[in-house]
């Protein structure tokens, strides 16, 4: 069953040779249990810079994988060791991106949990920088 929650999220986006750049957001999403995982799912807003996109975690053993759908497309998988490969559709163009997970966490449970996430960004065979994500969820 779907049920409404409250997300408290943290980024931060830090590429070579320049300050991190920190997000802080608290909007309210949806979470999910069905097919042995968690959808945990949220509207982006103006202030992410990605209006009108919508992000879910898709939270299952072992694995995370975060979809954009709107006015971008991607498809990122995280798994402790492994690199994942996939284009990151935007209106202008598309980019192949490949992101290697450098730690995962998280405990989900149905009234709200969190999530540790940092990996490392590959644009177009180039190093582009690391991003943190820490997400808490609360029943609402």
């Amino acid at each position: 069953m779907k049920q409404t929650v409250i997300l408290s999220l943290h980024s931060s986006q830090r590429y070579e040779e320049q300050e991190a750049d920190e997000l802080e957001l608290v909007t309210e999403g949806t979470m999910e249990f069905r097919d042995g995982g968690w959808d945990i799912s949220y509207v982006e807003t103006e202030l992410t810079g990605l209006e009108g996109v919508t992000t879910t975690f898709r939270v299952e053993k072992d694995q995370l994988t975060l979809r954009r759908t709107g006015q971008l497309n991607s498809e990122m998988v995280f798994r402790q060791g492994f690199a994942h490969d996939s284009l990151y559709q935007m209106p202008f163009g598309a980019l192949m991106m490949r992101v290697e997970t450098l730690s995962l966490f998280y405990d989900i449970l149905p009234e709200g949990g969190s999530i540790d996430l940092a990996y490392r960004v590959i644009i177009e065979n180039t190093q582009a920088g690391t991003i943190t994500y820490h997400m808490d969820i609360r029943a609402k």
